[in-house]
């Protein structure tokens, strides 16, 4: 099939490759502009771009898909049996999704109607959801409303942060979405049950402040959920610290107050949590500062048991 690919982040690239490997044509990659990153805040490109001119494949990098004339006309010229759409980050209007005969298809990762939004697998860890899975639907005009075309269900792993599940989810349906195409003229069009919907919406940075008067568990799945963006943090002598990993040690202290550094552990900090519940930092790391683990950091940081974080 000639394809015309939207996508942005690493979780696009699965799919695309995989489009190429089986022999499809892909003739067009639209995805987000350059935007500021690192230190430096110097424009970097989404993985999509680098993935597509390593292929010599032609890109187009709208500010707003809805506004961009040129884009519409782009992907006429390129004249798409089909569009594949893989976390791309706009809405797409009407007008070109269904332009090309087999209209458009999405890669989501969630078991659709549940989890619609930009974030559904970082929603599944917070919420606690023991199984999640990928959507292969077909684009409407509403956000993630389209006809199930295909589904896989999984399990989540009990120490899967975002971003592995989100690798793992995304290779899945890479192949899905290569099965799906290879049978597109039979398949069924399931609709959604709307009343079944959920949100997930896009995190905001603020939303990783660890309460640590939540118990131990709730904690653990914020920071699974917000690693490796946009991080849940907390603060150790008015500084943000960045909790990347953790666990829940296998003793407790009903007496403990919340966010009081319980122990120093060659595993880690030990920090009270609310029910009396406990848990272990790992690996952590200072704003704008390297990622290390926690034995590393207390090296090189005045921290004692008895001490309050946040």
């Amino acid at each position: 099939m000639r394809i015309v690919f939207f996508g942005s982040p690493r979780a696009a690239l699965p799919s695309l490759e995989r489009l190429l490997e089986a022999g499809h044509s892909v003739g067009l990659v639209i995805t987000q502009p350059d935007r500021p990153a690192g230190r430096g805040k110097e424009p970097t490109p989404p993985p999509a771009k680098e993935a597509a001119l390593s292929h010599g494949i032609p890109v187009l990098q709208p500010e707003k898909i809805r506004q961009d004339a040129g884009a519409g006309e782009a992907i006429r010229n390129a004249a798409p049996d089909i569009i594949v759409v893989v976390a791309y980050g706009q809405i797409i209007p009407a007008s070109i999704i269904n332009f090309p005969r087999h209209h458009s298809v999405n890669v989501h990762f969630s078991l659709l109607p549940k989890y619609r939004g930009a974030a559904p697998v970082q929603w599944a860890i917070l919420n606690g959801e023991r199984r999640t899975g990928v959507s292969i639907f077909e684009l409407n005009d509403k956000m993630d409303e389209g006809d199930i075309l295909d589904q896989l269900e999984v399990d989540i792993l009990p120490r899967e942060n975002a971003r592995d599940l989100e690798d793992r989810l995304a290779r899945l349906g890479a192949a899905r979405l290569v099965r799906t195409l290879d049978r597109i003229d039979e398949l069924p069009h399931r609709p959604q049950d709307h009343a079944l919907a959920t949100l997930a919406p896009r995190l905001r940075k603020d939303q990783g402040r660890v309460g640590w008067a939540n118990d131990a568990d709730s904690i653990d799945r914020l920071v699974r959920a917000f690693t490796p963006w946009p991080g849940a943090f907390t603060f150790l002598h008015g500084q943000r610290l960045i909790i990347r990993s953790g666990s829940l040690p296998p003793v407790s202290d009903p007496s403990t107050e919340p966010g009081r550094v319980v122990a120093l552990l060659r595993e880690g900090i030990v920090v009270g949590c609310g029910g009396g519940s406990a848990y272990l930092i790992e690996r952590l790391q200072r704003e704008n500062k390297k990622e290390m683990a926690a034995a590393d950091f207390l090296r090189g940081t005045r921290l004692a048991a008895g001490e309050m974080l946040g």
